[in-house]
């Protein structure tokens, strides 16, 4: 697919501090991609739109360039122990997407500079872990992958983590830009879980990502360099031919992956499709011709963290996705490992 391009790109004044956002700067000088330095807190008062659209649309085509302040960990299970952030957003378009409760109605991008800082606080993390193996997700706030031809900063932190013995990063994209990620210095601990789903998932409701194809090909690429792989199939549904389709998928992905040899067991991470009040009412102002089955009386409720609560399929239903993709998986990858199924 076409590398993301942003329309904008706001530098906060203090990320040119850094070499990364001196970096990003000299990238986008000289381009058509309009250049703006002003303060975090008016960041959004200068993206345009007056619609609920407009401001979507041009929030996924602005980037921000800033620095992280938090330099916290919070628990991320059950994708790993804990998760930091190069990027926050994403320029895909997925209808479904669960970070729109938590943007604001113009869903910029951001992207960290201050790289040694965030690896200086994992070093830290990692000495009061003892000898624990412990886990980093870094993909769980937006898609470091998406960008990667503009920050290098995943290229970065898989190197980072390949000095460390005591941890590990996990990646998740829906993107496949992976070809400078192909050399690196990795030793095994940087697993990539390409998301994936059925044809009509992906055609329908995950605008402006890789399609199946390309992703595909590119966890062919990145097993073959020695990373460990998996994949997240998110977010089942089930619709019209769902089986058929998801079998298609499964045999697909089979076929490709035949053709290289893994160091270590391919992983699956199962997810199906959930949403809540909050977010079915931003999904439906932004695409109001959706697709998406959203029918509260089709569901059941499931508490999560903080007394949330979101709308799940039945328990029927999700035994029969649960079994299916199981079998599936058992059949066409016998040394596969499932990690979950929420």
């Amino acid at each position: 697919m076409k590398p993301f391009s942003p329309d904008r790109v706001i530098f906060e004044p203090r990320s040119l501090d850094y070499p990364l956002g001196r970096k990003i700067h000299d990238y986008f000088e000289g381009t058509s991609t309009e250049i703006i330095k002003v303060p975090i807190k008016k960041i959004s008062s200068i993206i345009p739109g007056s619609t609920e659209g407009q401001k979507y649309a041009s929030g996924k085509k602005t980037l921000v360039v800033t620095v992280k302040k938090s330099l916290k960990f919070d628990v991320c299970k059950p994708s790993a122990d804990f998760e930091f952030s190069l990027v926050a957003g994403c320029p895909a378009s997925c209808e479904y997407c669960y970070l729109y409760t938590t943007q604001s109605s113009k869903p910029y991008l951001r992207t960290y500079v201050n790289l040694d800082e965030i690896f200086d606080s994992i070093k830290k993390h990692i000495s009061r872990s003892g000898d624990r193996l412990t886990t980093f997700e870094v993909a769980s706030a937006g898609d470091p992958l998406a960008i990667e031809h503009i920050t290098g900063s995943l290229a970065k932190t898989i190197e980072f983590f390949g000095t460390l013995d005591k941890a590990r990063l996990r990646v998740v994209t829906k993107f496949n830009n992976v070809d400078s990620l192909l050399g690196l210095k990795h030793n095994g601990r940087t697993r990539f879980r390409v998301s994936i789903n059925s044809r009509y998932v992906i055609e329908n409701f995950e605008h402006n990502t890789a399609s199946l194809d390309e992703r595909i090909e590119a966890a062919s690429k990145l097993a073959a360099a020695g990373y460990p792989i998996g994949f997240i199939v998110a977010p089942i549904m089930i619709y019209d031919r769902w089986k058929e389709d998801y079998l298609e998928l499964f045999e697909k992905l089979r076929i490709r992956l035949d053709r290289v040899k893994s160091t270590e067991p391919v992983t699956f991470e199962l997810i199906q499709h959930r949403f809540n009040p909050a977010a079915k009412k931003v999904i439906l102002e932004r695409f109001p011709n959706t697709r998406l089955d959203m029918d509260e009386s089709k569901r059941t409720l499931k508490w999560g963290k903080f007394g949330r609560y979101k709308y799940v399929y039945p328990r029927k239903d999700a035994v029969e996705i649960r079994e299916y993709l199981t079998s599936l998986i058992g059949e066409k990858f016998p040394d596969a490992r499932i990690e979950y199924f929420t």
